[in-house]
C-alpha cells in the first residue's frame, strides 16, 4: 500500500513536470529594445538632429556668456588693487549677477532639452508599443520584453524583434506637430 502511494505521488509529480515543460515549449517570448528603436528609427534620427541643432545653438550662447564672464573676472582682478572698496563691491555684485544669469541660462537650456526629449517620448513610445503589440498578437507571442527597461543576463537574438519593429515603425509613424 505504501509503495502504491509513492507510485501515485511520483506519477503526479512526473505529470506536473512534463505538462509544465510542454506548456513552456508552447510559450513564445520576444524581445525589443525601445531605446534603440527611438534612436535608430527615421523619426528618432530626425529628432536627434533637431536636438543637436538646439544644443549647438544653446552651446554657442553659453560659451559666449562664459567668455564674457571670464573677461569680466579678469578685469575685476586687474582692477582690484586700483579700486576703492565701494567700487570693488559694486563690480563684484555686477559679476555675481551676471554669473547667476549664466547659471539660469544653463539650467533653462537643460530643462528645455529635457522637455523636448520627454515630449518626443510621449509621442513615440505609444506608437512603438502599438506595433510591438500587433506583432505579438499576430505571431502569437505570450510575452515581449523591453530589454532597455529590464536588464537581462541573456536573451536569444533570434527572438529579438527590434529590427522588425523599427522597419514597421518607419513605415507607419507620422510625427504629430
Amino acid at each position: 500500500m505504501k509503495r502504491y502511494g509513492l507510485f501515485v505521488v511520483g506519477m503526479a509529480v512526473l505529470s506536473l513536470v512534463l505538462s509544465g515543460s510542454l506548456a513552456a515549449a508552447a510559450e513564445k517570448t520576444g524581445f525589443v529594445d525601445v531605446r534603440e528603436i527611438m534612436l535608430t528609427s527615421s523619426a528618432g534620427k530626425r529628432a536627434a538632429e533637431d536636438f543637436k541643432k538646439a544644443f549647438e545653438k544653446d552651446k554657442a550662447a553659453i560659451q559666449e556668456k562664459e567668455a564674457e564672464l571670464k573677461k569680466l573676472k579678469d578685469e575685476l582682478e586687474k582692477q582690484r588693487p586700483l579700486l576703492k572698496e565701494e567700487a570693488m563691491k559694486e563690480k563684484e555684485l555686477a559679476y555675481q549677477k551676471k554669473f547667476r544669469d549664466y547659471q539660469i541660462m544653463v539650467k533653462d537650456s537643460n530643462e528645455e532639452l529635457q522637455a523636448k526629449d520627454q515630449d518626443l517620448s510621449k509621442k513615440m513610445i505609444p506608437e512603438i508599443l502599438k506595433i510591438v503589440k500587433a506583432i505579438g498578437e499576430r505571431e502569437k507571442y505570450s510575452m515581449i520584453v523591453d530589454i532597455s527597461a529590464i536588464p537581462l543576463a541573456y536573451y536569444s537574438k533570434e527572438n529579438d524583434l527590434t529590427k522588425r519593429v523599427i522597419d514597421e515603425f518607419n513605415k507607419t509613424y507620422k510625427p504629430k506637430k
